[in-house]
């Protein structure tokens, strides 16, 4: 039987998962085997930009976390799989994505997106969204032109208002 301490530390790590997952708005489990450590710094230093993070647990510590968290992902804790932890529901999957386009070794398993399981199509439907820049900008153009029509009827309203004037 392990003696307490290291399974003092196995609980640290089930608790550290299991809060991670709580608090993230996406949590994403893919595979990573095959990637070179000079490919995972890159993944690792891309998903820090955009305020993501990925570890490396064992699956049995993870299957664990998940349990008392009530997630069922066990079908998917087979075989090595890192967790990619954000606060952005969207931003770890389409860096995800976006890295596993380059490197087919990274593959893009199953996730958790505000609380709800994503299957892998979900997953890629998802990858497609664009950034919250994009979106703020595509309102934007839509608000510009709906303001530029308004301007051009009431020119036009005021233009019959004065010829009626005449």
């Amino acid at each position: 039987m392990a003696n307490q301490k290291i399974l003092d530390q196995k609980q640290q790590i089930i608790d550290e998962i299991a809060e991670r997952t709580q608090n993230a708005n996406s949590t994403v489990l893919f595979e990573y085997q095959g990637l070179t450590v000079e490919e995972t710094n890159e993944l690792r230093r891309t998903l820090r930009e955009n305020d993501a993070e990925f570890k490396i647990y064992k699956n049995t510590l993870v299957k664990r976390a998940f349990d008392t968290i009530k997630v069922d992902l066990d079908e998917h804790l087979k075989g090595p799989k890192a967790i990619a932890f954000s606060n952005d529901a969207v931003a770890p999957i389409k860096v995800l994505s976006e890295f596993a386009k380059k490197h087919p070794a990274l593959e893009l398993k199953v996730g958790l997106v505000d609380g709800q399981i994503a299957d892998q199509a979900k997953l890629k439907e998802l990858s497609t969204i664009p950034s919250r820049e994009g979106l703020l900008t595509m309102l934007a153009g839509g608000l510009i032109g709906v303001v530029k029509d308004l301007s051009i009827c009431l020119d036009l309203y005021s233009q019959d208002m004065e010829k009626e004037e005449n």
